[in-house]
């Protein structure tokens, strides 16, 4: 079922937006060479511990996952592009990092995503990271009154396409309020003035995410990792919007 937010629930949905922009700042701001993905998770839980939030990922159990995913934070690194379940692994350097986190705060919940390199960049991880964020800017760009869920799709499988990768639709963008999962779902490809119309109150998480060579996946042996099936690099943006008659609200964006 997708529900439509009010105006005063979008702004009660703000704190939540602001403390998962903080910790995906903190997430990016802590990642070095020689840092252990442990130690991320540690830092968010203890930031969501401080916050009196709430995860949503720790106790998560959907169909697709092997066991209820047990930490608070996804850290996806080099040719793990999604779901990276946290493990014993220091940074290396050169390594493509994405980190998404997923909180509820007083009952409202947020989503989001990036990706940065660690260390000496590849010009190849860069041109990835950036098409990316531009797909992310395009979608919700196109998260308007008036518009579709298909317009969304379109505008960042454009962007993706212009640079040469090609997509993959099985995980995308999806309905954001009591539970991180809801309807709709947004793929990242889809065709203009297709699908649901956007109106206010909508708020989705809008989460284009690309793989270098490929847009096939296999799952780890985790049960969790979504990795690219010829060992290409990914990389991953996520935000969460409210759809408004004044344009999109990013709820999720940071300093």
């Amino acid at each position: 079922m997708i529900e439509l937010r009010t105006p005063a629930e979008i702004e009660q949905m703000r704190p939540a937006g602001r403390f998962v922009a903080s910790v995906i700042e903190a997430m990016l701001a802590k990642a070095a060479v020689g840092v252990n993905l442990l130690e991320l998770d540690a830092l968010a839980h203890e930031m969501i511990r401080k916050a009196g939030a709430e995860s949503c990922y720790i106790d998560y159990h959907p169909s697709f996952g092997a066991s209820p995913f047990g930490k608070v934070l996804c850290t996806s690194v080099n040719d793990a592009v999604l779901h990276g379940l946290p493990r014993d692994y220091r940074l290396r350097d050169g390594d493509l990092l994405s980190v998404d986190f997923a909180a509820s705060v007083d009952g409202w919940v947020s989503d989001s995503a990036a990706s940065i390199v660690v260390g000496t960049p590849r010009e190849e991880d860069l041109r990835l990271i950036d098409t990316t964020r531009r797909a992310l800017d395009a979608g919700i760009a196109a998260a308007t009154v008036g518009n579709r869920i298909g317009d969304i799709s379109a505008a960042i499988a454009e962007i993706a396409r212009a640079e040469g990768y090609s997509i993959n639709t099985d995980f995308g963008g999806h309905g954001v309020g009591r539970t991180m999962h809801g309807d709709p779902h947004v793929p990242n490809d889809g065709r203009a003035r297709r699908g649901l119309p956007l109106k206010p109150g909508l708020v989705v998480a809008i989460e284009p995410w690309f793989l270098e060579t490929t847009d096939r996946i296999f799952t780890d042996p985790d049960g969790w990792t979504l990795r690219s099936a010829d060992g290409s690099r990914g990389a991953h943006s996520e935000h969460t919007i409210a759809v408004t008659e004044d344009g999109p609200i990013v709820l999720t964006a940071r300093d």
